[in-house]
């Protein structure tokens, strides 16, 4: 995509995010209700775990793993960026929608550990959860991404294509998956013991030494950290597999070309074998290079 593309979808994410901060600012300094016909404007403190994950885990311990959670998911939406092999703005700029709205909401516990929750639904004895602009701007998201998927799924996921596999070469894709998964774990680690001994220390400068609650704070540290570790291996995975594709596929594609444009068994060389390269791999000078390799190719043969 171009800069001006870019700058796009990117100014959705951050318009997103911004609409949903002002939403809540204003929010904030709500006294009493606000009605308007089915429309109510209430302000609530939301200081519950998002869907009931990590229900069972300490306030702090919980406000701190959903933050981390929203930043990881800022990390999945610039890979998926990233990947995603058209251009197709809608598509992007529903993501860019769908990740503002749920920063929206990170934002929120980063900074008072609770969601500004404020908007609600009343048709005669019928009342809807409260929520904010950050979950309604989601479902946005969601139906855009709905619209962009039925609508470009052949651009998406091509009906003919000579690579169906992702594993063209399967050797050396593990080797590259495998060398991004043990670099983050490294990484991970090292955060880990940093993160704990900290936690750890902190704990016995306040309560002193205190099995019980310092147990009570550092278990299920470890546990929610095991399980977004094993988490971001296996994105770690995916995004080597998906890199190291785009690297072992042109090379995969150009050895074609050259099997198809050299007859097998003699020296001659057949005219018309063309490369094609998908708009999102590596590589791309070798289609030139297979185009001067079609005129040499055409040259050896008037000569004959």
């Amino acid at each position: 995509m171009q800069r001006k593309d870019w700058a796009l979808v990117v100014a959705f994410l951050l318009f997103t995010i911004l609409i949903d901060q002002w939403s809540k600012s204003w929010a904030s300094g709500l006294s009493d209700e606000l009605s308007f016909g089915y429309l109510k404007f209430i302000l609530v403190h939301n200081h519950g775990a998002m869907l009931g994950l990590f229900s069972d885990l300490p306030a702090v311990l919980r406000i701190v793993t959903l933050s981390t959670s929203g930043v990881f998911i800022l990390c999945l939406y610039a890979l998926v960026q990233y990947v995603i092999p058209k251009k197709i703005l809608v598509l992007r700029i529903s993501l860019s929608i769908l990740v503002g709205g749920i920063l929206g909401n990170v934002l929120d516990r980063i900074f008072y550990g609770y969601v500004i929750d404020f908007i609600a639904l009343e048709v005669g004895q019928w009342h809807s959860p409260i929520w904010n602009a950050a979950d309604a701007i989601q479902w946005v998201g969601y139906a855009l991404m709905v619209y962009a998927l039925f609508k470009y799924s052949s651009q998406l996921w091509p009906d003919e294509n000579a690579r169906k596999t992702f594993w063209v070469n399967k050797k050396f894709q593990i080797k590259l998956s495998l060398f991004f998964t043990v670099i983050g774990l490294f990484l991970t680690l090292i955060s880990a013991v940093f993160s704990y001994t900290y936690l750890r220390v902190s704990l016995q400068e306040i309560v002193g030494f205190n099995p019980v609650l310092i147990a009570k704070f550092t278990k299920p540290f470890l546990l929610t950290y095991i399980v977004m570790a094993l988490i971001f291996s296996l994105v770690l995975f995916s995004v080597g597999k998906l890199i190291s594709h785009r690297i072992a596929g042109p090379v995969y594609a150009f050895e074609r070309f050259l099997k198809d444009a050299l007859l097998s068994g003699n020296e001659q060389f057949k005219e018309g074998a063309s490369l094609k390269l998908r708009n999102n791999d590596d590589f791309k000078h070798l289609e030139k290079l297979a185009e001067q390799i079609n005129i040499e190719i055409a040259r050896m043969n008037l000569k004959k």
